[in-house]
């Protein structure tokens, strides 16, 4: 059973979402929060697996309380998706970056919605479409300060691994593209994701952007 926790400052909006993942027989909700500080607080207590989580709160914003949640030790475990209104670039990759699992606009239909939550329960990152390409415009224009990732430690098996989740690839599409068992590609993730010290498959992708070893044309 998939633990949610629902964060988003408007009552109406909480239960309206409250009342989607409960017709799920695979989910059940934990807890609301109608404030960021509020939504760190119950992902404490409350254990949840995923956190549905709004931009917009007072308090706190969901940006910072997903830095929050993603730097505490003890909430390793913890997944965010970011559900919002404004998905700019800023917006995606200021969230990606706090450490957020996945990104979308609330005008997503309710199906995809819960498969999101799946998606991000499972440890696989998730983006919107337009999410995606306010990824990848944002590290075109803006080049990020910090260093670009050291790719050197990787072999060249998990570059290409890299390269293939960038492109958006599942496990499965990626084992079949390598003509190797998914379990394979598994461990390769695991891999790659340990040696960039990244936290997920969404930082994956942004440092194959970072680092060049894809680019928006491809």
């Amino acid at each position: 059973m998939i633990r949610v926790l629902l964060a988003d400052d408007q009552a109406l909006v909480r239960g309206a979402f409250a009342l989607l993942v409960s017709s799920a027989s695979d989910m059940v909700v934990v807890g609301e929060a109608a404030t960021g500080r509020a939504a760190v607080a119950l992902a404490r207590t409350e254990r949840a697996d995923v956190v549905v989580m709004d931009i917009r709160m007072p308090d706190l914003d969901g940006i910072a309380a997903t830095a929050l949640i993603a730097a505490d030790e003890g909430l390793a475990g913890v997944r965010v998706l970011v559900l919002t209104t404004y998905d700019t670039d800023d917006n995606v990759l200021a969230a990606l970056r706090a450490g957020a699992s996945g990104f979308l606009i609330k005008d997503t239909k309710p199906a995809l919605l819960l498969d999101a939550i799946r998606t991000v329960a499972a440890g696989e990152a998730l983006l919107s479409p337009s999410a995606t390409a306010a990824v990848i415009a944002r590290v075109r224009a803006v080049p990020d300060p910090a260093p670009r990732p050291d790719l050197s430690v990787l072999t060249d098996r998990e570059r290409d691994v890299l390269t293939l989740v960038a492109r958006g690839m599942t496990n499965a599409e990626i084992a079949e593209t390598l003509v190797v068992s998914p379990l394979t590609i598994k461990t390769h993730v695991s891999r790659v994701l340990a040696k960039l010290l990244a936290r997920d498959r969404v930082q994956l992708v942004i440092a194959a952007y970072e680092a060049g070893l894809v680019t928006p044309s491809s």
